[in-house]
């Protein structure tokens, strides 16, 4: 077994805690074992860092207590006995504490690690109103004068203008503030971000109120997702003073927007909460967000008031450390039903008004398309009639035929002519033998002549017809051909260039990959888009076979001869390499080790709540073996079919494939990098 693949941060995941020690006030040294266990377990956990509570060696609540100096050198002593303690453990250690520097108080944050103080932050804004008088006891950090402290016997850095680098994990860097820092308008996070922090801390206390509890998340995760960066909270909890106010451990750690863990509140014990933070996924989304960069040019002035302090930790990458972060198996699915449910109506009105939009502009009012009997043309075909009703136009300027070969089946022939009835289309059927056959005639194909030569020119000559159809179809009728074929097809090239399926004048299915129009067909159905009627049809749609049903099967066979899965690998897998190779750039040893935790186990991960998904799992050779399929074709076959498709809509945040938009790539570049580094990703 490879460690360095097991391991999380290989992949430039971090772990890090928050830690909320039940405390007790004014007793710095039984703070100080509380913070130290807590350290111990993270450490044992694989976490690089652990944030604790603000003043939490003191307790928060001492109120003028912090002004007398049997309390401030207790507190030095729990320093003191914190830095011995952190000898041993392999983790950053940041702890609050009242410090005494120029002749000042200070409510002030101690990075400790390896026997050192690397670093220490003073708060930057002090809360003087409503119930918190913390000026009364404290000054400010920029009041400050010093720029180093002597500090346990050690020299330290000290002010707020402090970056924190481990060296050895060179994507973490991070910055410490102080509770009412992050509820300013512009917190100090915001500029340590641009001057490149990926890891914001906050050591806070706040005390609990009605709904309080909810702005808290609210705020850390808009903080992160403003600042591109991860954030980790921490609260006061048990322990502190109740005089006037009370308190509830909330912890809380985000990553650009997303909450990935919080802690249980009202806690009577001292808790920890973990996460596993992608470091690559932060730099490159900065990368990619070019105005991050305009932001950082814009405040240079302030940008370039940061120092830097670098330090190597001992990681634990000699160790397998699996991913303890939730991946979805579906990233394009939302698994809670509600959320999909919402997500299913949110892209069936961006493609029904984007097919509104094209039929206006162009004062065109028909439009043309070749019904399968299939998911994708289902789909497609729903989206123009909820367009027709939108536009006030009859259904019937729905031109829908549906075009057998050699190989329809006689389940996808009965599901398209039930389809049509269903929608109440102008319906037709064209059987496309006898134009396949003259074709194949021509062009001298053993077919023709009584040979069962199924080979790739058989097929094409057959989507090549059905295309050639619509668009005269569409001439005759003056209407525009809508094109079927979904973002998962595009990503593996599966699809007849040109004149084929590839082609249309508009395609309202182009973003949407083959695991969401699955469930957008059957929400269309469930959610009685059409009114009451019988919708059982789009239900028998949904449970049907993928296949492009060109090669004839044997006589008595009931399953189709192709099944395109056999051919291009799962499409939930192949969504899932999409998404992570398209939305974010990842190598593809990253997307396999994403893969295998989301897939190697029924009872990981999330399977969207739906009784009619399948449960698959797969193993890692499995995973390996597809995404070397995707990337084969993704990389090196498919982009010329991309470089020239129609017009479409972009429905998600996950990407489009359009040239225009989020993919402009070389028709001739090869997978060789790509395959390479996927040799690094081991067979079991």
């Amino acid at each position: 077994m490879s460690h360095s693949f097991h391991n999380l941060y290989h992949h430039d995941f971090a772990r890090v805690a928050v830690g909320v020690p039940r405390c007790r006030v004014a007793d710095p040294l039984h703070n100080a074992d509380e913070t130290i266990e807590l350290a111990e377990e993270a450490a044992l956990r694989g976490a690089a860092l652990i944030a604790f509570p603000e003043l939490g060696l003191s307790a928060y609540s001492c109120d003028d207590l912090f002004h007398q100096r049997t309390l401030l050198d207790g507190a030095l002593q729990a320093l003191h006995k914190v830095v011995e303690a952190s000898q041993k453990l392999q983790i950053v250690m940041i702890v609050g504490l009242p410090l005494r520097v120029d002749h000042q108080l200070f409510n002030c944050a101690a990075v400790v690690s390896g026997g050192k103080i690397r670093g220490v932050v003073p708060k930057t804004y002090l809360p003087n109103y409503g119930e918190f008088y913390e000026a009364r006891q404290f000054s400010a950090a920029d009041e400050a004068v010093s720029t180093e402290i002597d500090l346990c016997g050690q020299r330290v850095p000290f002010g707020a203008n402090q970056l924190f680098e481990i060296e050895n994990l060179p994507l973490f860097k991070f910055h410490v503030e102080i509770c009412e820092d992050v509820w300013v308008p512009i917190p100090p996070s915001s500029f340590a971000a641009l001057a490149g922090a990926t890891v914001l801390v906050n050591l806070s206390a706040s005390n609990v109120l009605v709904g309080k509890a909810d702005y808290r998340r609210a705020l850390v995760s808009q903080q992160s997702a403003r600042c591109l960066a991860a954030y980790l909270y921490s609260s006061a909890g048990r322990g502190e003073s109740t005089t006037d106010l009370a308190w509830d451990g909330q912890a809380l750690v985000a990553e650009n927007g997303e909450l990935l863990m919080e802690s249980e509140r009202y806690s009577d014990e001292s808790h920890l909460i973990f996460a596993d933070v992608d470091l690559e996924r932060l730099s490159r989304e900065r990368m990619r967000t070019t105005t991050f960069g305009k932001s950082v040019r814009r405040h240079k002035q302030e940008v370039q008031q940061f120092r830097t302090v670098r330090f190597p930790i001992e990681l634990p990458t000699h160790r397998v450390l699996p991913l303890e972060r939730n991946v979805a198996r579906f990233p394009y699915v939302p698994a809670n039903r509600a959320l999909r449910d919402q997500r299913c109506n949110e892209v069936y009105n961006i493609q029904v008004q984007a097919l509104v939009q094209r039929l206006s502009a162009s004062r065109i009012e028909k439009v043309v398309i070749g019904v399968s009997g299939g998911l994708d043309s289902t789909h497609a075909l729903l989206v123009c009639a909820k367009a027709m009703d939108r536009l006030n136009l009859p259904r019937t300027n729905i031109i829908a035929v549906t075009m057998p070969g050699f190989a329809t089946s006689t389940r996808t022939l009965d599901q398209a002519r039930a389809l049509m009835a269903f929608v109440g289309c102008s319906a037709s059927e064209i059987d496309i033998r006898p134009s396949c056959i003259q074709m194949l005639k021509d062009i001298g194909h053993p077919y023709a002549e009584g040979s069962e030569q199924y080979d790739i020119t058989f097929e094409n000559v057959q989507a090549g017809e059905r295309t050639n159809h619509l668009f005269r179809l569409a001439n005759h009728h003056n209407g525009i051909v809508i094109g079927t074929g979904d973002l998962s097809e595009l990503a593996l090239g599966w699809c007849t260039y040109g004149v084929g399926d590839h082609m249309s004048h508009y395609n309202v299915n182009a973003s949407v990959p083959k695991t969401l129009i699955a469930h957008l067909v059957r929400w269309v159905a469930e959610s009685k888009q059409f009114g009451d009627v019988n919708s059982s049809v789009l239900l028998a749609v949904v449970n049907t076979e993928i296949s492009p049903e060109l090669v004839p099967g044997k006589v008595g066979d009931e399953a189709p001869a192709q099944i395109t899965q056999n051919v291009i690998g799962p499409y939930e897998l192949q969504d899932f390499n999409l998404y992570y190779t398209l939305r974010f750039g990842f190598a593809p040893s990253k997307v396999a080790f994403l893969s295998l935790h989301a897939w190697r186990d029924r009872n990981v991960g999330m399977w969207p709540e739906d009784e009619h998904v399948q449960r698959n799992q797969y193993e890692l050779k499995d995973i390996k073996h597809n995404l070397g399929i995707f990337l084969k074709r993704f990389f090196q076959t498919s982009q010329f079919k991309r470089t020239c498709v129609p017009n479409a809509p972009k429905v998600g945040s996950g990407g489009s494939l359009s040239p225009r938009g989020d993919w402009r790539a070389p028709s001739d570049s090869e997978a060789a990098v790509w395959l390479e580094n996927l040799k690094t990703v081991p067979d079991a």
